[in-house]
């Protein structure tokens, strides 16, 4: 089916809704908090998400709780690899919106769409496939090897619908809407609780799958977030009103997401590959390997620091949206204050953070494990993680800025020389040659967002990132 011309459209798309005013420099600082708090509230609930999964497969044994964390990397990957389209979209129709322009913000948010699905059939396909190789890296065998197989190709399903839920929430926020991603993802966390916890451990006439419950919860719960964001974007329910007409293949839109995505998406493998790296010196901390307890506790120690870096993000995901609704705008000396401001306001957090994991570093561990090896590995570490909390926040607020700009190259940059250059090595050297464990391995991950935090904010201060094209 043919569209209509953009000549009839586009008057009607351009006062369907009216031109978003910007805030002013005085009403900046209010405006990143009310960007920001639906975006923390949804970064909170994922993290329910991820945190009720790991308690639960802590009720179970050891071989859960490493299926659990091994899928959190993977999907993490996809994540990454979904940024291709995320992170182009989001720029775009923030650039858009500042000109006021909704037509081609529609239009961007739709061809984005299909993208996403494209992205996320092979993304489903590659992890399928891959799930014996992943296995096969962190060295586990025998029957755990197989029970982990089962769960990451099961689990791998739902990042098809995970893609194309993050690409619909990028195009919403970019459009400065940060309230219906919060929405769908509060459905998606009741729904992953209720059958979690139904089909791990069996009520009424549902059997107790155990590992298997966990993983069907994550994929229904992905499949119904995904239903839900669809039926608001094509029934006009947001920002960005969807139409079926646009959802087509378009070369010029997938060049320009390509150009700002692809270093993202870059940025991304590296990234995970230097993680992936970085789960395998830990897998080699002690000679139980992924089976015992160190392994354990890593899982649990970085799902627990998202309480500090994910509430980053919302702040991160405030501060891109108006950064990059300023340039469209033309008014560059804004978007430059926007990630100040944005890192000014977290600060206190993060430092609450640094001293509340210090010291409730035990009472996290026996609450998350019911084996007490598992918290006499991961709190002084634990403790030790609690002391780059700031530096890694403030990475995460101005890269996330810059990305929104569009400028996604230097970034990409400092994860090829960080992540890979420092994170590993200094792991390896720490947890292994010193034996160290678990405290040695994680110098390498705080050197690493040490080091990537000097190198983006002098970036992001430099202002050379205001004059990306897009």
């Amino acid at each position: 089916m043919t569209s209509p011309s953009a000549a009839s459209e586009q008057p009607a798309a351009a006062t369907a809704v009216p031109r978003l005013q910007l805030p002013t420099l005085d009403e900046l600082p209010g405006a990143i908090v009310w960007l920001g708090l639906p975006v923390l509230a949804e970064q909170l609930l994922s993290f329910c998400v991820s945190f009720f999964d790991v308690y639960l497969s802590g009720r179970l044994n050891t071989e859960a709780t490493t299926a659990i964390g091994l899928a959190a990397y993977v999907s993490w990957l996809a994540s990454m690899i979904s940024s291709l389209i995320g992170t182009g979209t989001a720029a775009l129709v923030a650039r858009a919106v500042g000109r006021g322009d909704w037509h081609e913000a529609r239009q961007l948010a739709a061809r984005s769409l299909l993208l996403a699905f494209v992205l996320g059939v092979g993304l489903m396909l590659t992890l399928w496939s891959g799930a014996s190789f992943f296995t096969q890296m962190l060295g586990i065998q025998g029957a755990a090897r197989t029970g982990v197989i089962e769960y990451l190709r099961f689990d791998a399903f739902g990042q098809l619908f995970a893609c194309m839920t993050l690409v619909s929430a990028a195009a919403l926020r970019g459009a400065g809407d940060m309230k219906t991603p919060l929405v769908v993802l509060g459905v998606t966390n009741l729904v992953n609780i209720l059958v979690s916890s139904l089909c791990t451990f069996g009520y009424g006439p549902i059997p107790a799958l155990g590992m298997r419950g966990i993983v069907l919860g994550t994929v229904l719960a992905q499949a119904v977030g995904f239903l839900l964001m669809l039926t608001i974007l094509l029934r006009g329910l947001s920002k960005l009103h969807v139409q079926w007409h646009d959802l087509q293949w378009h070369r010029e839109t997938t060049a320009r997401v390509m150009r700002i995505g692809g270093p993202a998406a870059l940025d991304g493998l590296i990234t995970f590959t230097g993680h992936f790296l970085f789960l395998m010196v830990i897998s080699r901390l002690s000679p139980a390997g992924f089976d015992g307890p160190t392994f354990a506790a890593h899982i649990i120690g970085v799902r627990i620091e998202a309480i500090s870096y994910l509430p980053a993000v919302a702040w991160g995901a405030a501060s891109a949206s108006l950064a990059g609704r300023y340039l469209g705008a033309g008014q560059p000396d804004l978007a430059r204050r926007t990630g100040h401001i944005a890192v000014r306001q977290f600060l206190r957090y993060s430092a609450c953070i640094t001293v509340l994991f210090y010291i409730a570093a035990p009472a996290i561990y026996h609450g998350m494990h019911s084996d007490p090896a598992v918290a006499a590995a991961g709190v002084p570490a634990f403790r030790w993680m609690a002391a780059y909390q700031i530096p890694t926040t403030t990475l995460i607020i101005y890269m996330l800025t810059l990305r929104g700009a569009g400028d996604t190259r230097f970034p990409l940059w400092c994860a090829l020389i960080s992540i890979l250059g420092v994170r590993v090595p200094v792991a390896w050297l720490g947890g292994i040659w010193f034996q160290q464990g678990l405290t040695g391995a994680w110098f390498g991950m705080g050197a690493d967002n040490t080091l990537r935090m000097l190198l983006i904010s002098w970036r992001y201060r430099a202002g050379h990132w205001l004059e990306t094209k897009v």
